[in-house]
């Protein structure tokens, strides 16, 4: 005797692994690891502090 299938559990599953599929796809297209966003993160903060130390400030109003 075949096992009796919920079709909306079926569906629903089906769905999330195509979403599943299309958001790993986009994760290698689009997608930085998080040692590359905190190394990005780090270079961007270095170089505001360099920028921050040989601004010229004028007195003078």
């Amino acid at each position: 005797m075949a096992e009796i299938v919920n079709l909306n559990k079926a569906r629903k599953t089906a769905v999330r692994a195509e979403e599943k599929a299309l958001a790993d796809a986009n994760a290698v297209k689009f997608g930085r690891t998080k040692s590359q966003r905190l190394l990005e993160a780090a270079q961007a903060e270095q170089a505001r502090v360099r920028l921050d130390q040989i601004r010229f400030e004028d007195d003078e109003g």
